[in-house]
């Protein structure tokens, strides 16, 4: 990952389970909660801007079939169901988005609180990591 101040640094992991919402919101990089099937749980207003999908459309469906049916390949799905099922996933890979509007080329960080059965998808646009 970047050093860019925008990027996520090794703090917000150790405290990101405990964030609030306007803290989350405040974040400079989208921020996606699921549970452990891939079911939106919370969604910070700088992805619902990233992405130009309102949280109301996006929480309580799957993001990976519902929401970015283009993440569901081993790239990124595959990342996702491995992590949940060994209770262990921190990985940082580039990503395409291809969305209709908007498509995007990101940096993906995929982190798991294995306590709580949760994974967090932090999602910086490569574009601000100059």
């Amino acid at each position: 990952m970047s050093s860019d101040s925008a990027a996520p640094t090794p703090f917000i992991f150790q405290t990101i389970d405990s964030i609030g919402e306007n803290e989350l919101d405040s974040l400079p990089y989208g921020v996606i909660q699921l549970d452990a099937q891939g079911a939106v749980l919370r969604y910070n207003a700088y992805e619902e801007g990233l992405s130009g999908l309102t949280r109301q459309k996006v929480v309580g469906k799957n993001f990976f079939k519902q929401i970015a049916p283009c993440t569901d390949m081993q790239e990124f799905y595959g990342r996702f169901r491995e992590g949940v099922a060994a209770g262990e996933l921190h990985c940082t890979f580039r990503y395409h988005f291809a969305f209709k509007r908007n498509p995007r080329d990101v940096t993906i960080t995929l982190l798991y609180n294995a306590s709580e059965k949760l994974t967090w998808v932090l999602v910086q646009p490569i574009d601000s990591q100059t």
